[in-house]
């Protein structure tokens, strides 16, 4: 980014950024919850995540707030729509997916065994 950065692409990375630090809190939670035995609040956060992984699915598996960036600027980095390190952004979806999927196992372990 440059200091010529239009200030919409500044407001839009900084807004996407805020939404993925809420989905990356809560996929995190995810394995607590159910570490706690909290299943009613596991089930809840495990549903918001499936919302967004709908909304995503819906967009060609990209946030929709990447389309809205992409017209402030050429640049198509991995991070150009978001304050993201560039390999955090490239490998996102990977990392978190993985996170999701093994906090959900563990959870429903969790809950079916009562271990």
């Amino acid at each position: 980014m440059t200091p010529k950065t239009p200030p919409a692409l500044r407001a839009i990375r900084l807004v996407h950024t805020i939404v993925w630090a809420f989905f990356a809190a809560v996929i995190l939670a995810i394995p607590v919850a159910a570490w706690q035995r909290r299943f009613q609040l596991f089930w809840v956060l495990t549903g918001i995540v499936i919302v967004e992984v709908l909304v995503l699915a819906l967009n060609n598996l990209r946030c929709p707030l990447t389309g809205v960036a992409a017209r402030y600027t050429e640049d198509r980095r991995d991070n150009f729509d978001i304050y993201l390190p560039l390999l955090l952004a490239r490998y996102n979806k990977q990392v978190f997916g993985a996170l999701f999927v093994a906090g959900v196992v563990f959870g429903v372990i969790r809950a079916v065994t009562g271990r």
